[in-house]
């Protein structure tokens, strides 16, 4: 199949993906949009909402639909590194054998992940980063494709371990869910109060979602939108000698290249989505505020002012 053969299959694809989804989750189309562009890019992504909306929900639909294995941690104060890596033990005839933990899964969806403690979470981290873990000296591969997703509740902070700056930019989406409008919250009532029962489809494979990592990575991407999209990311610094007043007056800390290479590659993406053969500057904006959002610090003269980090890009864009 030719690359603008496979762009074409994508772009159908992916709409039976969402028609799919939908059968499921109710509303919530730009959250799923962002949370489908990070498993095609390969990147991982952070949910930010209150407790009930259906974030569990959504990663296991998405899991099914994706034809892809699935485990769920939940994020607990004494949760071990060996509790979601594995460990060794030893087995009748006195040799250490390897038992995996629930990190090894296609998607793994890590529960309020700042409650656990730092040591717990940077375990987390280095399978994210490097797709294989280290136990006894020992490097275990994960198997392609690997996404995790973590979710983190923004109003109960007591008792929490905040996720530090540099685990945040390991993410490439930061994405928030918001609560439904009258009209999807009746639907969602109807459905769930219901007994109904939903079969979903399974249109993808593991093996069909590695070939559209792929794809996305062939697509070429023209020069203007790469330095668009350097340049605002650039902005984002108020350490830089061209940095702008406002940009020093309200943010602390800007992003890193990580988010430069995380934009183009998501453009790419969102192009490819939507039956462009090469992204453009609208594709870069389209995916922007996902993908700095975490990436900038705010200072106390925002905090103050009540400015939030999405104002702040819609300003920089």
């Amino acid at each position: 199949m030719s690359d603008v053969a496979a762009v074409q299959n994508l772009v159908e694809k992916h709409q039976a993906l969402k028609a799919e989804i939908a059968k499921v989750i109710v509303g919530q189309q730009e959250v799923v949009e962002q949370i489908l562009i990070s498993i095609y890019t390969g990147g991982h992504s952070l949910l930010i909402g209150v407790p009930g909306l259906a974030k569990t929900l959504m990663v296991n639909t998405i899991a099914q639909t994706l034809g892809l294995d699935f485990k769920r941690i939940q994020f607990t104060p004494d949760l071990m590194p060996s509790d979601i890596l594995g460990s060794e033990v030893l087995d009748q005839n006195r040799n250490f054998k390897f038992i995996k933990g629930p990190i090894f899964a296609n998607i793994v969806l890590a529960d309020e992940i700042n409650r656990t403690p730092p040591k717990t979470q940077a375990a987390l981290l280095e399978a994210m980063q490097e797709r294989a873990v280290t136990i006894a000296g020992q490097q275990h591969k994960l198997e392609k494709p690997y996404f995790v997703l973590a979710t983190q509740n923004p109003i109960e902070q007591e008792g929490t371990y905040p996720l530090p700056e540099a685990q945040l930019d390991r993410f490439m989406f930061a994405i928030k869910l918001m609560y439904p409008t009258v009209e999807e919250e009746i639907s969602i009532v109807k459905a769930t109060t219901s007994n109904a029962t939903i079969n979903l489809n399974t249109l993808f494979s593991a093996d069909g979602i590695n070939d559209v990592q792929e794809l996305i990575r062939k697509i070429p991407v023209p020069d203007n939108v790469v330095d668009y999209t350097v340049r605002l990311v650039n902005k984002t610094r108020p350490n830089l000698d061209g940095a702008s007043e406002y940009v020093k007056t309200y943010i602390d800390w800007g992003a890193g290249p990580r988010a430069s290479q995380n934009l183009v590659l998501a453009a790419k993406a969102h192009a490819a989505i939507h039956g462009k053969f090469s992204p453009d500057i609208e594709n870069v904006k389209a995916v922007a505020k996902g993908i700095l959002r975490h990436r900038i610090l705010k200072n106390y003269k925002a905090e103050a002012e009540g400015i939030t980090e999405d104002q702040l890009i819609q300003e920089l864009l």
